[in-house]
């Protein structure tokens, strides 16, 4: 039942009755202005005793409305009905005692048939819209008429309040259209972007299945690749270079069943069982220099800047995998020469990437895609990339480069690498 109402609820009910409390304020001042201005002015006299109780009932309304928006999170359709209805009868009582429908302020019942038109349910708003037409009609012939000595006056007042009426109701429907229109586009885009992260949270979870998998297959012919590599490293049969080079080969490999290792592991379960913190500048320069060991005929230049001392940090391995598919991605785009910057910026960490390749497409700057051209790559590493970074509540930009290439910024909040204090 409740689900139910919820599909054909109009979303956002709470904020169209905050929006109705700020406009219930207007009416109580209205009808205060009324009582105030009108009997000095068009030397009318108006019931003060029936209608301020009217005024004051309103006033009661919308502080306890208020002080129950403070203790819940939504509001249901038939709620924002009775909210509206109380409205309704409240300018209904009101214009029963000012003249009835021949008071300039019953127009003031429309802005009220349009917002129940634009926040309720069909049925609740048809409801609302009948009960409007009948207000209207009983007050054409059910009301206290003013006393009213001069009726040329009179007539000119009434055309004049009949103006002023149609232009706050006028001002009142476009303020609350308005805002409500900003609301759903704020919503919606909110929706799009939730939705966008689900579905590559999707790809994250499918490509976590395929490295299992993978990590599983390969674990033997890396077992056997690694032994073969040890024999030829050790034959005194073979020269100095291709003993090195083998060397070399046994290292990489072993370097490739670390990585098919961790792919095991639940992704930040190191960080999860409380890893010991280290100093920002070494945990930076470690991963410079394993990623040297990956690619040595790459030259990786750092200036790393994390002040003295250099705060201590507990950071998961996807967030080094992060940095790691960063400069790859640079080596790739220009193998010449890499840079990487890192410093402390306001209680962030900023690590930047610079290269000077031809740049990079949109839709992997934004790591929403997941294939580049053919032969640069499968752009898997920059799609893992955003998924940690922002997992720690970070983000990864993309900025061209002055003379040429690519700055790839990496900014991570301090708050979410810091070690956990305990007491």
């Amino acid at each position: 039942m409740h689900s139910d109402s919820t599909q054909h609820r109009p979303p956002s009910s709470t904020d169209a009755l905050r929006r109705l409390i700020g406009l219930r304020w207007l009416s109580i001042a209205t009808m205060l202005g009324v009582l105030l201005t009108v009997p000095p002015l068009l030397d009318i006299p108006l019931p003060h005793r029936a209608l301020l109780p009217v005024a004051a009932a309103l006033l009661v309304v919308n502080g306890l409305t208020r002080l129950r928006l403070s203790h819940v999170d939504d509001v249901s359709a038939a709620e924002l009905f009775i909210q509206l209805f109380i409205d309704l009868a409240a300018w209904s009582a009101f214009l029963y005692f000012t003249g009835g429908a021949t008071n300039p302020l019953i127009s003031l019942l429309l802005p009220l048939v349009a917002i129940g038109a634009a926040t309720l349910t069909a049925a609740w708003a048809w409801t609302l819209a009948v009960l409007a037409v009948a207000a209207y009609s009983v007050l054409w012939d059910f009301n206290e008429q003013l006393d009213i000595y001069d009726s040329g006056l009179a007539v000119h007042w009434h055309l004049a309040g009949m103006w002023l009426t149609f232009a706050l109701s006028a001002g009142v429907i476009v303020w609350y259209v308005v805002r409500m229109t900003a609301a759903i586009r704020h919503r919606d885009l909110a929706l799009a972007a939730a939705r966008e992260a689900r579905l590559r949270n999707e790809r994250i979870v499918a490509l976590g299945n395929l490295a299992a998998g993978t990590a599983h297959e390969l674990g033997t012919p890396l077992g056997t690749m690694a032994i073969l590599a040890g024999e030829l490293a050790r034959n005194p049969a073979l020269d100095d270079d291709t003993r090195a080079d083998a060397a070399l080969l046994g290292t990489q490999i072993d370097h490739c069943k670390t990585i098919l290792g961790g792919l095991t592991l639940r992704a930040g379960s190191l960080r999860a069982e409380g890893g010991s913190a280290v100093p920002a500048d070494a945990w930076l320069r470690a991963i410079a220099d394993r990623w040297r060991s990956l690619r040595p005929h790459v030259p990786l230049a750092t200036r790393i800047d994390c002040g003295n001392p250099a705060p201590e940090l507990i950071a998961d391995t996807t967030l080094e995998q992060a940095i790691h598919n960063l400069i790859n991605n640079a080596a790739d785009a220009c193998p010449e020469r890499v840079e990487c910057e890192a410093e402390i910026d306001d209680e962030r960490l900023v690590v930047r990437v610079l290269d000077r390749g031809p740049g990079m497409p949109g839709a992997l700057q934004n790591g929403r895609e997941s294939v580049a051209e053919p032969g640069a790559g499968l752009g898997i590493g920059l799609l893992l990339a955003f998924s940690a970074v922002e997992r720690c509540g970070g983000h990864i930009g993309f900025a061209p480069r002055p003379g040429g290439g690519t700055v790839a910024t990496l900014t991570l909040p301090l708050a979410a690498l810091r070690p956990t204090r305990r007491p």
